[in-house]
C-alpha cells in the first residue's frame, strides 16, 4: 500500500473516531440536563419535613397515645352504644439539605404544614374503600416546624364507624389489620411544596371496653 492510501485511510478513522466523540459527548449531555431537571422537579428548597414520631390513641382514652392503634368500632359508655373518632400525634423536626446550616435555619427555611391525607392499606391485597377498607379522607391543621413542632390530628372519623365495613364488625367477630398510610403536606416561606408520609397500624375491631 503506498503512502497515499495510507494516509486517506487515516483520515477515514479519524473523521470515525471523533463522531463518535461528538456522539458520546451529545449523549452525556443529555443525561446530565436530564438528571439536573429531576433534581429540580424534586424539590428547590433549603428545608425538608421529618416526621419523628406518630403516636395514636383510641377516641374512648385519647390521652392513652401509644404507637399503634386499636380503635374500636363501638364502645358502651352507660351502657349506651357510643361512637368515638380516634386521634393521632405527630411530631415533626426540621431538616436542612445543608448539613452545615442544620443549627441554624432563618425563618425563610421554617416550614408550615397544613394539610394531611390518611388512607388504609390491607396487607393482603384487598383494598377497595368501603368494601374492604374504611374510606380515605383528608383533614387539615396549621402548624409551623422551625425546629420541632407535634400538632394532634383525627386517624380515624367517627363516621367510618357507621359505615361499611367497619359496621359490620360490631356482630361478626372480624377484625381488620391495616396499615394507615398518613401524608402531611405543607410549603416553606416561598411556597415550594414540601410534604411528608408515616405509617401506623391500625386493627378495626369490636374490643373490650376500657373500665
Amino acid at each position: 500500500m503506498d503512502s497515499g492510501a495510507r494516509n486517506q485511510m487515516n483520515v477515514r478513522r479519524k473523521a470515525v473516531w471523533g463522531s463518535g466523540i461528538r456522539l458520546t459527548l451529545v449523549t452525556l449531555i443529555a443525561l446530565l440536563s436530564t438528571s439536573c431537571g429531576d433534581m429540580v422537579r424534586q424539590g428547590t428548597g433549603s428545608s425538608y419535613l421529618i416526621i419523628e414520631s406518630v403516636l395514636v390513641a383510641s377516641g374512648a382514652e385519647p390521652d392513652n397515645l401509644v404507637g399503634n392503634l386499636l380503635s374500636d368500632v363501638i364502645t358502651f359508655v352507660n351502657d349506651q352504644p357510643t361512637f368515638f373518632n380516634d386521634v393521632g400525634q405527630v411530631t415533626f423536626r426540621l431538616g436542612m439539605k445543608d448539613p452545615a446550616l442544620e443549627t441554624s435555619p432563618t425563618q425563610a427555611n421554617w416550614i408550615t404544614v397544613n394539610r394531611y391525607r390518611v388512607r388504609y392499606i390491607r396487607t393482603d391485597g384487598r383494598n377497595t374503600p368501603g368494601v374492604d377498607v374504611p374510606h380515605g379522607f383528608d383533614g387539615a391543621f396549621t402548624v409551623t416546624v422551625a425546629n420541632t413542632a407535634s400538632m394532634g390530628f383525627e386517624m380515624v372519623r367517627h363516621s367510618a364507624k357507621l359505615e361499611a365495613p367497619l359496621r359490620a364488625l360490631r356482630v361478626n367477630g372480624i377484625i381488620i389489620q391495616t396499615i394507615a398510610e398518613v401524608t402531611f403536606y405543607g410549603h416553606d416561606q416561598a411556597g415550594r411544596e414540601v410534604s411528608a408520609t408515616a405509617k401506623v397500624l391500625v386493627d378495626f375491631g369490636d374490643f373490650a371496653d376500657p373500665d
